[in-house]
């Protein structure tokens, strides 16, 4: 708008310039057709020459001044076009970048899931705690091993959920190697477990904490047992063996003259006599116990129904027994396969003791379970107990404590059990009685 008006003013003021100078350069000409002439020239030179030079002056200018604004206008689209370009090769390497953080998450995720797999495979129990004794970590043969649920245990103290000798491990964090402990599992088995402790530490070398190892014992603790067991036997069979023939050589010999001496003695002698008969009897039957105990156990192997068993096997033993109550737990229907004969007398000798513990009448109580495919039977009295310096004695042969026995009770009964491949364990306290703990691998059926 400014522009147009500009140039309407600048025509105006060409215009009135060639007319005032035709009116001075008309008067000085001396002919009449000239000053015509010249003075039309001029207003024409003035009027249309001139505004047409102006006129381009003023397309140059502007074409000038466009070329100056397009430049100016090409500068900036070259600016704008360069941080386009910039922001686009920005946005390309955001998301370069967000895939590459999304395959390193996966790669880690990918990593730890790998390597939990590997840990919830391990065969050995492994756990890991901190430096403020919480667990954080277990796996499922941990959880199996120690009787407890692996996923609830998880950063709760170790206070709060182990017992001894575990608590002590872990709380004096020391290095163990394959060291061998007794522990009571939280579904109350005795197990032994062969423990590997060390510290756990971080990439720049700091302590955070301890991990264990550890594996179940058990079976092969028992599988010592019994191979000792069977070595001892062997030796008391061929010791047995010889000692018995000449003992019972000795013992014809001594019979046959008690017998002759017993047709010639006095009326008065006769009692004194057949005392020494009667020690010889005595004599016979240890020799004989001692033989039967000494020699290998041979099985008739057959489904035994323990519920069963052990109902009948009670009833004869205590059933005229009014002061002692009996009582039986049975968390489910067990068979499997024994001698039903001896596992019978095993039993029986069991509840004997048990009824003989408890003079003047007390309880015994009877629990039947199966865990991990073994059949665990349980017979708890309320009887006198037994002492802690005789209580790994009593499986001993002829090791007695009672005035009449022979001391061959318990230690045929670990020789039934062990023969099975079963383990046989005691608890005990003097005062509070005592609990036998038979456990039979192998289960045939239960429900």
């Amino acid at each position: 708008m400014q522009d147009n008006f500009f140039r309407a003013l600048m025509l105006f003021l060409f215009a009135f310039l060639g007319m005032m100078l035709g009116v001075f350069l008309v008067p000085h000409l001396e002919k009449a057709g000239i000053k015509f002439t010249f003075g039309v020239g001029v207003s024409f030179v003035a009027a249309v020459i001139l505004p047409a030079v102006m006129i381009y002056v003023f397309k140059q200018r502007k074409t000038l001044k466009t070329s100056e604004t397009a430049k100016e206008h090409s500068e900036v689209g070259f600016v704008v076009d360069t941080f386009h370009e910039l922001v686009g090769k920005l946005k390309e390497k955001e998301k370069e970048l967000e895939r590459l953080r999304s395959f390193a998450e996966e790669k880690a995720v990918s990593f730890e899931v790998y390597n939990e797999n590997i840990l919830q495979s391990v065969p050995s129990g492994v756990i890991s705690i901190d430096n403020y004794m919480k667990i954080k970590s277990i796996n499922q043969a941990a959880g199996h091993i120690l009787g407890i649920n692996a996923k609830d245990v998880i950063d709760k103290s170790v206070m709060d959920i182990f017992k001894e000798p575990l608590i002590t491990l872990m709380k004096e964090n020391k290095t163990v190697s394959r060291g061998e402990y007794q522990y009571v599992t939280g579904d109350k088995r005795n197990v032994w477990l062969g423990i590997t402790a060390s510290e756990l530490k971080n990439t720049s070398g700091d302590i955070i904490g301890s991990i264990f190892v550890f594996t179940d014992l058990t079976d092969i603790k028992a599988l010592q047992l019994q191979i000792e067991l069977k070595e001892r036997l062997s030796q008391l069979g061929e010791m047995s063996a010889g000692i018995s023939h000449e003992l019972r050589n000795s013992m014809s010999v001594v019979s046959g003259y008690t017998k002759l001496l017993s047709k010639k003695t006095e009326q008065a002698n006769k009692p004194a006599v057949n005392a020494i008969m009667e020690e010889i009897k005595n004599m016979d039957k240890i020799i004989s116990e001692l033989l039967a105990f000494a020699k290998p156990t041979v099985l008739n192997m057959e489904e035994v129904d323990l519920n069963k068993l052990i109902k009948d096997t009670v009833e004869v033993v205590a059933s005229d027994k009014k002061a002692v109550n009996v009582s039986m737990e049975f968390g489910c229907m067990v068979s499997i396969r024994a001698d039903a004969v001896l596992l019978r007398q095993a039993l029986s000798n069991l509840f004997i003791n048990a009824v003989e513990a408890m003079p003047q009448g007390g309880n015994i109580n009877i629990g039947l379970r199966v865990i991990q495919n073994k059949a665990e039977i349980s017979i708890k009295d309320t009887g006198c107990g037994i002492p802690e310096d005789i209580k790994r004695k009593i499986f001993l042969p002829f090791y007695t404590t009672k005035p009449e026995g022979i001391g061959f009770g318990l230690a045929l009964v670990q020789k039934i059990v062990i023969s099975h491949g079963g383990v046989i364990e005691v608890e005990s306290k003097e005062g509070a009685g005592s609990v036998f703990t038979i456990t039979f691998p192998d289960v045939m059926y239960h429900d």
